[in-house]
C-alpha cells in the first residue's frame, strides 16, 4: 500500500517501512505522529483513489525517528568599491521519520 501526504507544504509518496525525510516537526524522538492530508491512495491490489482535495478517513501512522540539521549553506554578499562584504551561514533543520502502517 502507498499514498502521497502533504506535510508541510511539500508532497511525499510513503509505504510502510519506509523511511523519508520532511522538514523539522516539533514532537519529540520517538513520538508517534498522524498526518491526515491523503492525496493519493494505492492498495495492494492496484487500485487508485483520488482526493477532491484530500481523502476522508485515511491516515498515515509515522514514528519520529531523530532531528538533524542538513550541511551548511553560505550566503555571501559584497558591492564592489563600497567595502561591503557579509557572510552568513545557515543549516536547514530536518526530521527523519519512519512510516508505521496506513490507515483506512
Amino acid at each position: 500500500m502507498e499514498a502521497i501526504v502533504s506535510i508541510k507544504g511539500f508532497q511525499y509518496k510513503v509505504a510502510p517501512g519506509r523511511k523519508v525525510v520532511i522538514p523539522r516537526l516539533k514532537e519529540e524522538e520517538g513520538s508517534t505522529v498522524k498526518f491526515s492530508d491523503v492525496l493519493m491512495l494505492v492498495d495492494d491490489k492496484g487500485n487508485v483513489e483520488f482526493g477532491k482535495p484530500t481523502l476522508e478517513g485515511v491516515e498515515v501512522e509515522a514514528r519520529v525517528v531523530k532531528h538533524f540539521k542538513d550541511k551548511k549553506i553560505l550566503v555571501f554578499k559584497k558591492k564592489r568599491r563600497k567595502r561591503y562584504k557579509v557572510l552568513h551561514g545557515h543549516r536547514q533543520p530536518y526530521t527523519l521519520i519512519q512510516i508505521l502502517n496506513i490507515n483506512k
